[in-house]
């Protein structure tokens, strides 16, 4: 298949790795020192469960350049920006999307497939959900820090399509668990339970999940705000499961000693958050439904003078 990896970073490297290594045609796009590094010497995953080296990748900054490297219009996008790059990124990659090309969103929150549709042909687009800790640890070099290695995906329309379970043969035959959701908008705010509250607290308290989700009043708060997040659903029509915080409570206990969610990652090194789209919006959605989301609104307000970078 011929696969553009668009936002090479930890889950676009991740995931592109695996699926380079089975034989797919998998093109990158990236942008500065990383890019310059996979060029020079290609895309090196590294991690407990073993390594993938790549010696040579197809990178570029220019994804309509990739039509004609590709031969075609691409068979799967894996879309992995940012979310605050959500537009204006799907907006260079029309020149690849043909009418049988597949773009999955792999983006945090639960906005980025609506908001890519709103650029590209909307039948193109699935949403997705991916289930992988991993950041770009130096140029070149992608590092997964958890056994996660999951992807759930699916048509916004609810379609068991031909297109997504194809796709998820070729990722289970490349060594990660895939599943086409029937309803993804529920799969994307049953994950953002968890998501948003984790990227909040491990941002905020600047510590962690392993140091987190052990102590006892912080398991308190953590509970609190995965609620919000679940009322937030509810109150969108959302039919999320009713254990779905004892199900994320029980996950965060599960996560490994050194994890901390991205978007701490970002706040240390001076970077733009995404803070917009995690608590920023459970405060937006919460405040427009009559929804109390008082922790979400605290961590929006007292993040939002770092919401741009240093």
């Amino acid at each position: 298949m011929r696969i553009v990896v668009m936002g090479a970073g930890g889950v676009g490297g991740y995931f592109g790795a695996y699926l380079a290594q089975a034989g797919h045609d998998v093109a990158f796009v990236a942008r500065g020192t990383h890019l310059e590094a996979m060029r020079a010497s290609g895309l090196r995953l590294e991690g407990s469960r073993g390594d993938i080296v790549l010696p040579a990748v197809t990178a570029t900054d220019d994804p309509k350049a990739l039509a004609a490297t590709l031969g075609g219009p691409a068979d799967v996008v894996l879309f992995t920006v940012k979310l605050y790059d959500t537009e204006s990124a799907g907006a260079t990659i029309r020149p690849i999307v043909g009418p049988d090309t597949m773009v999955i969103t792999l983006q945090n929150g639960v906005d980025g497939a609506d908001r890519l549709a709103s650029v590209l042909d909307e039948g193109a687009v699935l949403g997705g959900a991916a289930y992988v800790s991993a950041l770009i640890t130096e140029p070149g070099i992608v590092r997964y820090t958890s056994d996660m290695s999951k992807i759930v995906f699916g048509e916004l329309d609810g379609r068991m399509s031909e297109r997504a379970t194809v796709f998820r043969d070729a990722c289970l035959a490349a060594g990660f668990e895939a599943q086409v959701s029937a309803d993804i908008r529920a799969t994307l705010w049953e994950k953002f339970v968890l998501l948003a509250t984790n990227s909040a607290l491990t941002t905020l308290v600047r510590r962690p999940a392993g140091d987190l989700y052990h102590d006892d009043d912080i398991l308190v708060l953590a509970e609190a705000m995965m609620r919000e997040v679940e009322a937030v659903a509810r109150a969108e029509g959302i039919a999320v499961a009713d254990d779905v915080v004892e199900r994320s409570l029980a996950l965060s206990k599960s996560f490994p000693p050194g994890m901390y969610a991205s978007m701490y990652y970002d706040l240390s090194r001076g970077r733009r958050m995404e803070l917009a789209g995690l608590s920023g919006l459970v405060a937006r959605r919460g405040a427009a439904l009559g929804v109390p989301v008082p922790h979400h609104f605290m961590v929006w307000c007292a993040l939002k003078p770092w919401m741009d970078g240093a």
